[in-house]
């Protein structure tokens, strides 16, 4: 019978490689760094006025987000129902509801552009 895969060059099975050796010391390092990590990510939230300022920035950001994103779906909404509209009072099918819907595409990205502080307002 072929000799199995696992054994050893001197033919023992209970007794680990060198290469399973290291193996074994690199992943005892690796947990022992992780527990380090996982430590001292716990000492800082537990440290109690930090809390309150990330909650509140979160929060900020959200608010943020929200604001940001339902200007774009706004001009978008809007741009659609004038292009319906005139679809509708003009009868000109597709097209009218085509082109406001991108034109409110425009619109909300320059508003969420500009709400968001990313260009400069010229005056």
């Amino acid at each position: 019978m072929a000799k199995d895969k696992n054994d050893n060059a001197s033919g023992n099975r209970d007794q680990p490689s060198s290469d399973e050796a290291a193996l074994s010391a690199r992943l005892g390092s690796l947990d022992q760094r992780l527990s380090e990590i996982r430590d001292s990510r716990k000492l800082r939230t537990d440290q109690p006025g930090t809390e309150s300022g990330d909650r509140a920035a979160r929060a900020s950001a959200m608010a943020l987000g929200f604001r940001l994103s339902s200007e774009l779906v706004a001009g978008v909404v809007v741009g659609a129902a004038i292009g319906w509209g005139f679809d509708r009072l003009l009868s000109t099918s597709p097209f009218g509801f085509i082109v406001f819907l991108l034109l409110g595409f425009t619109a909300g990205v320059v508003n969420v552009v500009r709400s968001a502080g990313v260009a400069s307002r010229r005056r």
